[in-house]
């Protein structure tokens, strides 16, 4: 899952990215409103968090002209902006929630899920395909009730592959979901963390999950 933060406070932009790094999610950040609007429009995101204090262009308009764009993104405002009216106005306005600072990251964390699991017809907390299962809360991985230990990169992309098992990915899709707005896209790392997860998830089982298309990309599959 990849998420875009707009926020102008620099200290709070860093620690809400790294805490939704250390949870596995791709963060990219806008410092103004102008950046984040142009992000927003321009790259696929599951998720914004969006200040309303900003420089240049504030959040309420980024907001209006990103719903005006037919950008359909979830979109949680994040401000200090605590009345009712400002509450109202955002959510009126296209946002999907409204938390104020100061916040508890544990309570960011679980609007963020219920956000993403919003308008999705997989309401389950673990996926599963022929004996592997990976557990959204508890981040465990198993295949045939054995364990396997992924790093967090690793985990991200095989949540991206169980979402959408059956479907070619290309390296630029995977590029865009699972890494952040600074990729190198002509590195080969895509090729390399596919092979590290293959070799974790694969090893050892007759019935091989993650295929290469040469020319196109991955797929997960029975």
């Amino acid at each position: 899952m990849r998420i875009l933060i707009v926020e102008d406070e620099k200290k709070v932009a860093g620690f809400i990215k790294k805490g939704l790094e250390e949870e596995t999610y791709a963060v990219d950040v806008a410092y103004d409103g102008e950046d984040g609007l142009h992000m927003g429009v321009e790259n696929q995101y599951d998720l914004i968090i969006l200040d309303l204090m900003l420089p240049i262009i504030d959040g309420l308009n980024v907001l209006s002209r990103l719903r005006g764009k037919k950008v359909e993104t979830p979109i949680l405002l994040l401000t200090a902006k605590d009345s009712v009216e400002d509450k109202v106005t955002g959510l009126n306005s296209g946002a999907d929630d409204y938390l104020t600072k100061p916040f508890a990251f544990s309570e960011l964390l679980a609007r963020i899920r219920v956000l993403l699991r919003r308008g999705k017809t997989e309401t389950k907390t673990v996926l599963q395909i022929d004996g592997l299962s990976l557990d959204l809360v508890s981040h465990k991985v198993k295949r045939h009730d054995e364990e396997i230990e992924l790093t967090g990169k690793e985990y991200s992309l095989l949540e991206y592959f169980m979402r959408n098992q059956g479907k070619v990915l290309t390296r630029t899709m995977i590029a865009e979901h699972v890494w952040d707005y600074n990729f190198d896209t002509f590195t080969n790392v895509i090729d390399v963390y596919v092979n590290h997860l293959r070799k974790k998830i694969d090893k050892g089982y007759p019935e091989k999950l993650l295929h290469t298309l040469r020319g196109v990309g991955y797929i997960m599959k029975e």
